[in-house]
């Protein structure tokens, strides 16, 4: 498994009338974990996207289990669990210091940005990856 780990503090733009934060941030908060990951890698989503590559959300999972309210320190993990082939499966776990608030998960397909044709993940990626490749399933 490859992890990384990156902290967001909670804005109150982030909050709804009741003063938690609105669930569709979430999403912005696996992003945010999703491109310290493959930073992590050695492998940028700036630079994937340099490389004409892209990759789109195809599916999504959340389970909210409790609240963060404004002003509070998220801390994103998130985990490469197993090798990409066209599509890459990101989990997520997400703390407010030791309370868990939210775990999900989120899978992109890898697409050519020229054509919005799916490929293969870049050889460059699984290469990177293959530091890692006695932690993945």
């Amino acid at each position: 498994m490859i992890n990384s780990s990156t902290t967001s503090r909670v804005l109150y733009a982030h909050t709804d009338k009741m003063g938690i934060v609105n669930n569709e941030r979430f999403l912005e908060f696996f992003e945010m974990g999703r491109v310290e990951l493959l930073r992590k890698i050695g492998y940028p989503y700036k630079e994937m996207e340099n490389d004409m590559l892209g990759l789109p959300l195809i599916e999504t999972y959340l389970k909210f289990v409790s609240p963060a309210y404004y002003d509070d320190i998220i801390t994103i993990n998130a985990y490469l669990k197993e090798k990409p082939t066209v599509r890459i499966k990101i989990e997520y776990e997400l703390f407010v210091e030791e309370r868990l608030i939210c775990t999900g998960y989120t899978l992109h397909s890898f697409i050519k940005l020229n054509t919005f044709k799916p490929c293969r993940p870049p050889e460059k990626l699984l290469e990177l990856i293959k530091r890692y490749e006695n932690q993945l399933l």
